[in-house]
Parts: structure tokens; sequence; C-alpha cells
């Protein structure tokens, strides 16, 4: 009896800390959310971080940033909420503490958000940064299109358990430079694993939708909304036929070597996002991406 009573406790031990761990809140680096924005900075990191296709449904003619169409996951069907300047729809109402923990440590005003939403990667983005792209979609034209609900079922439905799933895949922190490469270089690698998240798409993930760890950005066969996300390595691209100069052109019209057209998910990046970077941000992505920095 008393050893059953010996592993009873054990048990309930193990089982306590384990909770304990699990449901520790995860915050990364305090900002300073003192700095003045830009909205015209910020404006340009609307199109840096791909909001407006992601939040746009433009196939169903939705306003631009009112929220966006179906993301279908192993998970469930995620919608982009309504991210405009309204007051109940959208974000007007929310304060520059809100929008940084969103972003950073990815934890709304209601609760944990889903990692369908980047914050793994906008975490990088600096103090600076988050200031101007706030001030900015501040500036949109509000529209009152309400946010859609998630179609995701139990047990992911429970937010209170993505705490879980931050301890065990996100690490939020600011992005630090590799001194010993170029300026180029990292601003390559800023924007892939950064604010231009292309490491999200383009890597496999684990059965519990973590990106699988040394395997970033050797593509994701899984599919889903946006189909097969191709391998983005150095070889992967060099046997497609990229050099730096067609991989930043492709950037910008979306046109391959081989002569064939992006098109589907990749299409709307690259006609929201992408081709309305500054040619060096295209170059330098390139630059990372072919390891030539």
């Amino acid at each position: 009896m008393r050893v059953w009573l010996w592993l009873l406790a054990a048990v309930v031990v193990v089982t306590a800390g384990a909770g304990i761990y699990f449901l520790r809140p995860v915050n990364g680096p305090a900002r300073d959310l003192t700095l003045v924005g830009d909205a015209t900075r910020g404006a340009y990191l609307i199109r840096l971080g791909d909001c407006i296709s992601c939040h746009t449904d433009a196939k169903n003619g939705g306003a631009e940033l009112a929220g966006g169409a179906a993301l279908s996951t192993p998970f469930g069907t995620f919608f982009a909420p309504n991210i405009t300047s309204h007051p109940e729809a959208g974000i007007g109402k929310w304060t520059l503490a809100e929008f940084s923990r969103a972003m950073s440590d990815g934890e709304g005003p209601e609760g944990h958000l889903y990692p369908a939403f980047p914050y793994e990667n906008y975490t990088l983005m600096s103090d600076q940064e988050i200031v101007d792209l706030f001030v900015a979609l501040q500036a949109t034209p509000p529209n009152p299109t309400p946010s859609r609900p998630h179609e995701v079922g139990f047990p992911f439905s429970v937010r209170p358990i993505l705490a879980g799933w931050k301890n065990l895949f996100f690490r939020p922190q600011r992005y630090v430079a590799d001194a010993g490469r170029s300026e180029e270089w990292n601003r390559g690698r800023y924007l892939v694993f950064g604010a231009g998240h292309c490491v999200m798409c383009h890597s496999p993930r684990n059965a519990l939708g973590g990106i699988e760890p040394g395997r970033e950005l050797t593509g994701n066969p899984a599919g889903g909304t946006g189909g097969r996300a191709p391998a983005l390595t150095a070889a992967a691209l060099a046997a497609e036929g990229y050099d730096e100069t067609s991989l930043a052109s492709v950037l910008s019209d979306g046109f391959t070597p081989g002569f064939d057209v992006l098109g589907a998910a990749m299409g709307e990046v690259i006609a929201d996002g992408t081709s309305h970077w500054s040619a060096e941000d295209r170059a330098a992505v390139a630059a990372y991406l072919l390891d030539k920095g």
C-alpha cells in the first residue's frame, strides 16, 4: 500500500511539474515603445511582412486587410482577422503595447495566438519596426467586416494549451546580425527568418506543428491551402536554374528561369508583397539563400 502511495505521489508531482513548465508564460525581451512611429516606413513593412495577401480575402472581393481567406492546416482552418483601424471589427482599439505583445510574444488581448500567425518570425523585428507598423495599421481605412472565427476542433480550440506549444517551439527574441557576414547577407537572413517569414511556409513541420530543427527551408511537402512549398536551399535553387539575378527577379515578376510563372499562394505573395519590396531587399534575400554574402 505504501508503495502505491509513493507511486501516486510521484505521478502527482511529475504531472504538476509538467503543468507548471508547459503553462508558464513565454515572453521575449522588453521593447522600447516610446519610439516615434513613421507611417511611411510602416506601410513598407505591411508589404514586407506580407500582411495584405494573408489578411485580404481577394478571391471573394474582400476589402484590403479586412480579413483573409481560409488557411487549411492539419489542425483546422484558420482565417486571418481584420487588422484595419476599425475600433470593433479591426484593431483600432488596440494599444501599442497590445500590438507589440501580439507581434513579439504571440499574445493577443484575448489570449494566446495560434502560430498560423507568424509571430515566431515577427518577434525578430526591431522595436522601431513594431512601432512603425502599428502607426501604419492605425492609419488604414476602418472596415466593419467582422473577423471570421477559426474552425478548429478540440483540443486545439482550447487556447491555454498553446502555452505548451510555445514552451516547446517558440523562442521570442530579436534579430542579431552575424558580424562575420556582409550587411546584405544579414539583411537577407533577417527577411527570410524575420519579417518576410519565408521559413514559415518552406520548412517541414512535425506532428505538433513545430518546424523540424535543422531542416529549415528544405521545403514543406505537406501542402495545405498554399500547396507544396519547395525547398529554398542553395542546392535546390541552383538545381532549378536560379542565380542571384534570376532569384531576385522572380520575387518581382514571378517568372522562373524555366519560363514558368509562379501562381497560387506564392503568386499572391509576389503580387501583394515581394514585388513591392525594394530591389535591394530582393537582392539581399537572393544573396542569403544562395549564400553569396
